[in-house]
């Protein structure tokens, strides 16, 4: 591997993300967690910016780091108080969760190795917005209309469960 800056630029910010997702996800304080959570959905705009995917990049930047990280944060200071602790988990609910996060992992691992990516005829740069869009919106095969309602009927449960959650308060 040559120590080219783009490397070096891709070492820092994975090791960043890593280590933020780490911490995200072991930290007591509720708005620490999420501010982690920020910077690692940065990171990954910065991981597309890199891959010279623009459009994947700005889009990552405008939904999640504006608008989802926005909803986390006024939900968390909504429904409690800001030095409001979690509780620390009992060991088997630890151990439950740390052996499905090794089974998920298993299990993403095998399919990324096993599977044979498409290789795009735009290889060299990302695609047109127009094909982009096609894809997200077709039926077909290789295409995710399904997969995008599917988001958006989840995106709806968190807002319907965000309002029940901040009425019984």
């Amino acid at each position: 591997m040559e120590w080219t800056f783009e490397n070096i630029v891709l070492i820092l910010l994975t090791v960043t993300m890593v280590v933020l997702s780490v911490m995200a996800v072991t930290t007591r304080r509720i708005l620490r967690a999420a501010t982690y959570l920020l910077f690692v959905l940065i990171g990954t705009a910065g991981i597309y910016f890199q891959l010279q995917y623009a459009f994947l990049a700005t889009v990552q930047l405008l939904v999640y780091v504006g608008g989802i990280t926005v909803l986390y944060v006024f939900s968390i200071l909504l429904t409690s108080g800001q030095d409001r602790k979690v509780e620390k988990l009992k060991t088997s609910k630890f151990l439950a969760g740390f052996l499905t996060t090794l089974v998920g992992a298993a299990i993403c691992l095998f399919i990324i190795l096993k599977n044979k990516f498409l290789i795009s005829p735009f290889h060299h740069g990302e695609q047109d917005v127009q094909v982009i869009g096609h894809a997200l919106m077709g039926a077909g095969k290789y295409q995710y209309i399904l997969p995008f309602e599917v988001v958006s009927l989840l995106l709806l449960a968190c807002i319907v469960g965000g309002i029940v959650i901040a009425r019984k308060k």
